[in-house]
């Protein structure tokens, strides 16, 4: 169950204006009084397939894992969401008034704002700085999604477990992956098997060392 957190207008406004900088003082004042803050622990999901979005997510700490899932129950991964950045896919579904046709889970503990929707459209035509953000945004996720296709068009799958500890870095910034070998497959839209078989290869390639559930691909980090 989500962790709706109580607080105060001033608190929320000012880690508004920490993670989102750029943003004019009257729009940080408007999304404090009207958001409510919560936290979601790992694996935790905030947004389901084919359900009507109420509000929309400005993310402050932790990451989010936007995806879609297929009739057989397959993941394809869209990109990931962290501080600083909100979902441009989310947003849309919002000022369409659709169902969503995205999932939105957490990967790590994370801590974010609810912005009830119908705010979201005044706010475009009203402040400058909102409709860079969600421009920017849009332009950001759009070129992801064209990243995803190449990988999955173009890519063999050992080429693409390597970018996909590489997007995770560039993405978080950490070197070591704390998650699953069920995890990355359903990212990659594959078996939990080849992952498996194909992370033992690239460790014994020296690119990467296997835990359990975590894997430190440091070193890929240092030769790419």
């Amino acid at each position: 169950m989500i962790n709706v957190t109580i607080k105060s207008m001033d608190n929320n406004l000012e880690i508004i204006k920490k993670h989102f900088p750029n943003l004019e003082e009257g729009v940080c004042e408007e999304i404090a009084q009207v958001s409510s803050r919560i936290h979601l622990s790992k694996e935790e999901s905030l947004i389901s397939e084919n359900k009507y979005i109420k509000t929309f997510p400005m993310v402050f700490s932790g990451l989010l894992k936007i995806y879609r899932t297929e009739e057989e129950g397959r993941e394809t991964f869209l990109y990931y969401l962290q501080p600083g950045q909100i979902c441009s896919v989310a947003l849309a579904c919002c000022m369409e008034n659709v169902k969503s046709n995205i999932n939105i889970t957490a990967i790590e503990d994370t801590e974010l704002i609810r912005i009830p929707i119908k705010y979201i459209d005044d706010w475009l035509v009203k402040y400058p700085s909102w409709k860079h953000l969600v421009m920017r945004s849009y332009k950001q996720r759009f070129d992801e999604l064209l990243h995803t296709i190449d990988n999955l068009a173009f890519k063999k799958m050992d080429e693409r477990i390597l970018d996909f500890f590489l997007d995770y870095h560039k993405t978080t910034g950490k070197k070591v992956y704390k998650g699953t070998h069920e995890e990355i497959a359903r990212t990659l839209t594959t078996s939990r098997e080849s992952i498996s078989r194909l992370l033992k290869i690239v460790e014994k390639d020296g690119k990467i060392t296997l835990g359990r559930n975590k894997i430190d691909f440091s070193k890929l980090i240092v030769n790419s």
